[in-house]
């Protein structure tokens, strides 16, 4: 007898595709949950967007183990959630990240809806930071083209504005005056292309 594949679309495909990326992990790595299990100690914060087009750890080619994720609707940093800023004091007291990525990307709903200004409901409120930014900005992007070129810049504009409230958070301060502490980085990645442009770094850095 054999096994019938569940239907596409459904939970148990979902359960099946689990089962054999369990199995092909540790057919090429036999020692891979082993590790996993032993310790937590990844290098990166990984502070991005919820959308479902934007997965982390494939992105930058990683394992599971070498990046800390934290994902939120338009990869936002605010200074007064409890959710971000214990994932942020988690990752740089106890897993002692040295790098944070604030990761946003092209074609973002969230920051489309602020842009916009449109009115959906609850997340209204958690948008307000970004319609901070388009305030403070609103002659640079009255000055572009077109909506698609004000969306992609206000992107930008948005994960700057968030690596400047990780960079001055104190749990990030103090642990500069402590030792170093973690690098903050800017980038914003394209949906389209694959590949992320560093706003903060490198050679395509902007700002």
């Amino acid at each position: 007898m054999t096994d019938t594949p569940p239907p596409s679309g459904s939970v148990a495909e979902l359960l099946d595709n689990n089962r054999r990326w369990a199995e092909r992990k540790t057919a090429s790595d036999p020692s891979f949950f082993k590790r996993l299990v032993a310790q937590q100690t990844p290098p990166y914060l990984w502070i991005g967007c919820s959308d479902s087009r934007v997965p982390a750890n494939d992105i930058v080619g990683l394992d599971p183990g070498e990046l800390f994720v934290h994902r939120n609707v338009a990869n936002l940093a605010p200074t007064q959630d409890a959710n971000y800023l214990s994932v942020l004091q988690y990752a740089v007291q106890v897993l002692k990240v040295k790098h944070i990525l604030v990761v946003g990307h092209y074609g973002c709903g969230g920051v489309l809806a602020a842009l916009r200004d449109d009115r959906l409901g609850l997340i209204d409120h958690w948008l307000s930071p970004i319609r901070e930014v388009v305030r403070a900005h609103r002659a640079e992007l009255d000055a572009l083209p077109d909506e698609k070129a004000r969306h992609d810049r206000l992107c930008e504009l948005n994960v700057l504005r968030q690596v400047e409230n990780v960079s001055v958070n104190p749990f990030v301060q103090e642990a500069r005056r402590d030792g170093g502490g973690p690098a903050v980085h800017g980038w914003c990645y394209s949906i389209e292309t694959g590949l992320v442009t560093p706003l903060t770094d490198g050679p395509a850095a902007a700002g």
